[in-house]
């Protein structure tokens, strides 16, 4: 079975296209033609007109029973609803950066900026350019932004180099990590902005036009119809539900998962493969992922619509046991807990040089 040439592990516009995917003959492009002649590249407008819809109907009742309810702390009730909202349009504009929706880039533009800036505050720019990158190198820690020393770390050697407050903070991040998921929605909105703020930033005064119409309604009509601390609470149950949420759909798909590096000679197909994790479950686990739980046909085939991603399944899980690369797939619960437990792992460690000098390896 392929293994990567190195497995750091704790212990010890995204598209199809990039050159390394095409030479004619690669595993990668037999499993193309296998999935191109299934017809599951193939356009679902019918599935997005009414998935767009949907989310729309869901937006707008939403804020107009906010506003029917006005000053009372079921509100808060109404904060959750909409925090669901929020990720599932988060969905959408995810699916539109991808190509997925229409086939021309403008299309799919105008749709990730409705329901990315628009809709919910975050800039569908910032988020393309961010997502390309770790798409083109998923689990690298030099190259993924996803996996970068930041708040949290995944390897052992970035967790050696952290000292005070950090180094306590990473000894015990497993525990903080979903705590931290309720920041992740009010960091995304900071993220976009800061972002935004590069003069080189493409569509810059649009993209910041949209977010202060977005923040200008959003603040609005909740100081408007609320008490200052009911409206206060709102803002805080809703954006940290939607982080956590956000967040509780990604976080399964590679963390815990193999983190390459330059070294690794894997090719596209298993780079691809063996850095993430599909969930297993029916319809309701594909509506309450956003599709995001079938993860390595995802990242095998950006542009793939979300409701084929389920039937690519089948294809890609039969050609990589034919050539003996590994496909992870677990439950729900069980993903959670291997992400956790390389967490957990990556601070060993700090734990165990806790009283003195951490020593370098």
């Amino acid at each position: 079975m392929y293994q990567p040439a190195r497995t750091r592990r704790a212990t010890g516009q995204p598209n199809d296209r990039p050159a390394a995917r095409g030479q004619r003959g690669s595993d990668y492009a037999e499993l193309s033609r296998r999935i191109k002649a299934a017809g599951l590249l193939d356009r679902r407008s019918g599935y997005y007109a009414a998935k767009i819809a949907v989310m729309g109907v869901l937006f707008v009742a939403g804020w107009i029973a906010v506003i029917v309810i006005g000053d009372s702390w079921y509100q808060l009730l109404l904060a959750a609803f909409l925090a669901v909202v929020f990720t599932q349009i988060g969905f959408v504009g995810h699916e539109a950066g991808h190509g997925q929706i229409f086939r021309s880039a403008r299309a799919n533009r105008v749709v990730g900026l409705i329901h990315g800036n628009l809709a919910i505050g975050l800039s569908y720019g910032w988020w393309v350019d961010k997502h390309t990158r770790h798409h083109a190198h998923p689990n690298d820690v030099d190259k993924d932004p996803d996996v970068g020393s930041g708040v949290l770390v995944f390897t052992a050697g970035e967790a050696r180099l952290r000292r005070g407050f950090v180094a306590a903070w990473t000894r015990s991040q497993a525990f903080l990590f979903f705590p931290l998921l309720l920041l992740e929605g009010f960091h995304l909105h900071v993220a976009s902005v800061r972002d935004l703020l590069r003069p080189k930033a493409k569509f810059r005064w649009l993209e910041l036009g949209l977010l202060t119409l977005h923040a200008t309604g959003y603040l609005a009509v909740v100081l408007l119809v609320m008490s200052p601390w009911q409206a206060l609470a709102f803002v805080v149950v809703q954006q940290g539900l939607f982080g956590l949420y956000m967040g509780l759909s990604f976080a399964p798909n590679h963390k815990g998962m193999p983190v390459l590096g330059p070294e690794d000679s894997a090719d596209f197909l298993r780079r691809q493969v063996l850095t993430s994790r599909n969930i297993r479950g029916g319809r309701v686990v594909d509506a309450v992922f956003g599709g995001l739980n079938y993860q390595i046909e995802h990242h095998l085939f950006p542009s793939m619509p979300r409701p084929s991603l389920r039937h690519a399944r089948l294809v890609v899980r039969d050609f990589c046991a034919q050539r003996a690369v590994a496909y992870r797939e677990t439950g729900v619960v069980a993903s959670y807990v291997e992400a956790l437990r390389h967490l957990h792992a990556v601070g060993a460690p700090l734990r165990a040089n806790s009283a003195g000098p951490i020593p370098a390896s």
